[in-house]
């Protein structure tokens, strides 16, 4: 997959989900057109972006490879930008959005290797190489923008997405690839198509949904890295790749129609549509307040706050997802269930289908799918009656409160839950905590309702006071296999 690729160790480092998006970028499949195209584009915006653009923008084009006469290669780019500790790769168009902030986690360009049509010189809904290469590519070279992009892309990758999420994604991806062909052949039949695709993002825009945490942080990635401006309110620069790639839309953007906003943490809940012009733009004074309001958004999230509220949005999503909990302990799996207590703490989840768990982001042994293979589910909290808590407990303290090794025990949570069985042994983690208790013969109980009997196996209990943490994504990601995807490339 990574033949024809210049040999950069970022590349090397990449996880299997990630390079199953990685295409050759086929160079000599460009024609004298799109070189053409290229030349145009390039040379126009050049002369005028080099009066409006952020400073960066004409030393990064030499830092990152770009030549204004012919199309990038991906051999020449990486050559260049391993210079600056960054790398790139040629993808078919569109790819998920936790995918694509996760390659910039590993400081990678995402490069769509097709180029625009004729008909679509000024601007194209759909990415293409001038939009990636040419936009994104130079600002890497101001150090504290290419933090920035790292940096979201690591916190991004963990935002969670609701299923109207991934319906609006494939709907912008339609709609993108099909108004790119009508570039190509025009017939009734397309503009049909197109108009009930423009139909379809209009009505998955009025649906009156809660903005999931994959929403609100792709509304930060379009008001900054694709449609941002820097400086002053009154004269701002152009650095989002969707201006500096566009020959309409990196003037008109300028124009006093356009309403210049003073870029805030309320971006986040600022909609827009990837097939028209921006009616308005976000200012931020300075690379560094990017990200400033990014620690800020990055603060609300579930990755960071857990709980019970970053567990339910977990359950929401229908979507593969792991919690970690005050030992450490990381469970990954599709979360379908939780208890609360009348404080809204975390009491007990559950899993169903193949999980995993994991410590440090690195699978336990004997934990994978195939133990785990349907469900993982396990009571929370303190112990009833025993101010301390079982993961701060000593194995002094474990024995005097009759926590022996392959003795029966019987105990019960604050939350009323009651577990009894035969208790097989522990596992602690690197800092001494328990997080882990094995037992067999097991039954738990809440209320009237029986959790877990011993009919289900063996009971891993994870050991953990509350829930600290909550995202999207497993904790290891060897633990599930995580490749789909199909080429969208043209044939």
């Amino acid at each position: 997959m990574l033949e024809n690729i210049e040999i950069n160790p970022l590349l090397e480092r990449l996880p299997p989900h990630l390079k199953q998006f990685i295409k050759p970028q086929n160079y000599e499949l460009y024609t004298y057109q799109d070189q053409a195209v290229w030349r145009h584009v390039m040379r126009k915006n050049v002369d005028f972006l080099s009066k409006v653009a952020h400073g960066s923008y004409l030393d990064g084009l030499k830092k990152t490879g770009i030549s204004i006469d012919n199309i990038p290669s991906m051999y020449g780019m990486n050559r260049i930008l391993k210079e600056i500790g960054w790398a790139a790769v040629a993808v078919d168009g569109f790819i998920p959005p936790a995918a694509f902030m996760e390659f910039q986690a590993y400081k990678i360009l995402v490069i769509a290797a097709d180029i625009r049509k004729l008909d679509n010189i000024e601007y194209t809904p759909a990415p293409d190489i001038i939009h990636e290469a040419a936009g994104h590519a130079p600002i890497i070279a101001s150090p504290d923008y290419a933090e920035y992009l790292r940096r979201f892309g690591e916190i991004g990758s963990k935002a969670i997405s609701s299923a109207h999420d991934h319906e609006m994604y494939e709907a912008v991806r339609k709609i993108s690839i099909l108004k790119e062909t009508r570039s190509e052949k025009q017939n009734p039949e397309l503009d049909k198509e197109i108009a009930a695709a423009e139909a379809n993002i209009e009505r998955l825009q009025n649906k009156d949904v809660e903005p999931s945490e994959m929403s609100l942080i792709r509304n930060l990635h379009w008001w900054t890295v694709e449609y941002g401006l820097v400086g002053m309110l009154d004269n701002p620069k152009l650095y989002g790749a969707g201006l500096l790639s566009s020959l309409g839309e990196s003037k008109s953007c300028l124009e006093p129609t356009v309403e210049k906003r003073l870029y805030t943490i309320d971006a986040a809940y600022q909609d827009f549509d990837i097939t028209r012009k921006q009616p308005h733009l976000y200012v931020t004074p300075n690379f560094a307040t990017l990200s400033e309001v990014l620690e800020e958004f990055a603060n609300t999230m579930a990755v960071r706050k857990g709980g019970h509220r970053g567990l339910q949005k977990l359950i929401n999503s229908k979507s593969l997802g792991t919690i970690e909990l005050s030992t450490g302990l990381q469970i990954s799996g599709h979360f379908t269930r939780m208890i609360t207590n009348d404080d809204n703490e975390v009491v007990f989840f559950e899993t169903t289908g193949e999980s995993a768990l994991a410590y440090r982001e690195k699978e336990l042994i004997g934990h994978g799918r195939s133990t785990h293979k349907n469900g993982f589910l396990s009571p929370l909290g303190k112990l009833k009656g025993i101010n301390l808590a079982i993961e701060d407990m000593g194995p002094r303290d474990l024995q005097a409160y009759n926590f022996y090794d392959n003795e029966r025990i019987e105990f019960t949570y604050e939350s009323g839950i009651k577990v009894e069985g035969l208790n097989v042994t522990g596992q602690r983690n690197l800092n001494g905590k328990l997080m882990l208790i094995q037992f067999t013969d097991c039954t738990v109980t809440y209320k009237d309702e029986i959790l877990f009997s011993p009919e289900n196996g063996m009971l891993n209990l994870a050991v953990g006071k509350e829930i600290v943490s909550a995202y999207a994504g497993p904790a290891d990601y060897y633990s599930f296999d995580l490749v789909f995807h199909e080429s969208d490339t043209k044939q």
